[in-house]
């Protein structure tokens, strides 16, 4: 069989995509930041120290993203460090079956899908949104937990049991937030021009207050709706405008 014909339709078909990025590279570059966060924890290849580990992540980030960018990426590692910490203290201190730091970094998916939001996050707002994608959409196939880098997410932070949890772009959550499985921070519908296209750009999901809990498969949709500091949201409800303060809002059906 000749292939010369089709070779050419495909060829005239494809879309005209460049990219000089390398998404393996990238990938281990997540896998080195996991390493040189917790190190008793996390592994990468050969590279056991700090130093060799922050090297392979400025190389990789020069390579893939420019010199600017790694720069200042590995610069905010420690902050970003720290905010982690918190998250793994809001994860041990929410939950009584935890017995250590140990056992939430090993077995939370919540966990590991956060850490590696917060370091995309950084490379986000570097505007280095394709390799910030890259690295949570990595976190989001091992654990089934779609956070966008870049949403705004507050300290101390938890996802327990964690699957099926979508935080979109533009959603701004809180410090001591506690989301559970099937927690949905989405948008109501999309705005279009005049053609038909999608507007792109305003704020197309929820905020979220400080010491909020929001239960199982609770939906809450909506650029203007803004759950207020110390709500409780109940499991499987629906919820697309905003609630005040220190309420507890309840699916008739399913209150807790």
């Amino acid at each position: 069989m000749e292939f010369d014909s089709i070779e050419k339709k495909i060829k005239q078909t494809r879309l005209n995509i460049n990219s000089e990025l390398n998404k393996e590279a990238i990938l281990n570059t997540l896998k080195a930041l996991y390493a040189l966060t917790f190190p008793t924890i996390f592994f990468f290849k050969n590279l056991d120290d700090d130093k060799s580990l922050l090297e392979f992540i400025f190389q990789t980030l020069k390579k893939n993203g420019g010199e600017e960018v790694a720069i200042k990426f590995v610069e905010c590692i420690p902050e970003v460090i720290k905010t982690i910490n918190t998250d793994v203290e809001a994860v041990f201190e929410g939950d009584p079956s935890i017995k250590s730091y140990e056992e939430v970094l090993i077995a939370y998916p919540g966990i590991f899908a956060t850490i590696a939001y917060r370091y995309a996050h950084q490379l986000y707002r570097l505007e280095s949104f394709t390799i910030a994608r890259i690295m949570c959409e990595y976190a989001h196939s091992k654990t089934g937990i779609d956070i966008h880098p870049g949403a705004k997410i507050g300290e101390y932070f938890c996802i327990d049991h964690g699957t099926g949890v979508v935080i979109g772009e533009t959603a701004e959550v809180g410090q001591h937030v506690r989301l559970y499985q099937g927690v949905t921070l989405g948008t109501r519908s999309f705005k279009k021009d005049e053609n038909g296209k999608l507007i792109r750009g305003y704020k197309r999901h929820p905020s979220v207050g400080n010491n909020v809990v929001i239960y199982a498969n609770a939906t809450i949709l909506g650029g203007d709706t803004y759950i207020g500091d110390g709500c409780v949201i109940g499991s499987n409800t629906w919820i697309d405008k905003s609630i005040v303060n220190n309420k507890k809002v309840k699916n008739i059906n399913n209150g807790i």
